[in-house]
């Protein structure tokens, strides 16, 4: 018994241990409005398009996401080059209600949701980041091709004659 108790305790303190030193991406008292403005000036300013995550500290896909998108070297060159990302918060202490409804709703598709919007502030797309995984991961391929797909020069109609 003092074996199961010991097994239990110390079970307890490494679960408490990991989840005080969990990485903390999104920020509930951030405010997303003035951000998504900044972004979207710095985008245009820059000529890229801004990308938004939609998610929170509770969501393993959503910090996987993060890792992901900041792991990967030629994604995040993509990323880097063609966006001007931002993280925006969803979680009970701070829904940005107001936020996400002036967005379409995003977190319909559940979370993380990525957005992408031009640089006037329009959204372009909302991308439902279940169709991105691949196992218990994100898919390298199918990230690149959503990235490259909605990056600036992509939507250049001069590509196009």
């Amino acid at each position: 018994m003092k074996t199961f108790k010991f097994f239990l305790t110390l079970s307890l303190i490494l679960f408490l241990m990991n989840n005080l030193s969990a990485q903390k991406i999104y920020n509930p008292d951030a405010d997303a409005e003035k951000d998504i403005t900044e972004a979207v000036a710095k985008a245009k300013k820059e000529g890229k398009h801004v990308l938004i995550q939609v998610g929170g500290n509770w969501c393993p896909w959503c910090i996987k996401m993060h890792k992901f998108l900041h792991s990967q070297e030629e994604i995040q060159k993509l990323l880097n080059d063609n966006y001007v990302f931002l993280e925006v918060n969803y979680s009970k202490e701070n829904k940005n209600k107001e936020v996400l409804k002036k967005l379409d709703y995003p977190q319909r598709f559940g979370f993380p949701v990525m957005l992408v919007l031009n640089a006037k502030g329009e959204r372009i797309h909302t991308q439902n980041t279940g169709n991105l995984e691949k196992d218990k991961s994100y898919d390298f391929d199918r990230v690149k091709s959503f990235l490259y797909n909605w990056r600036p020069e992509a939507l250049n109609p001069e590509n196009y004659k």
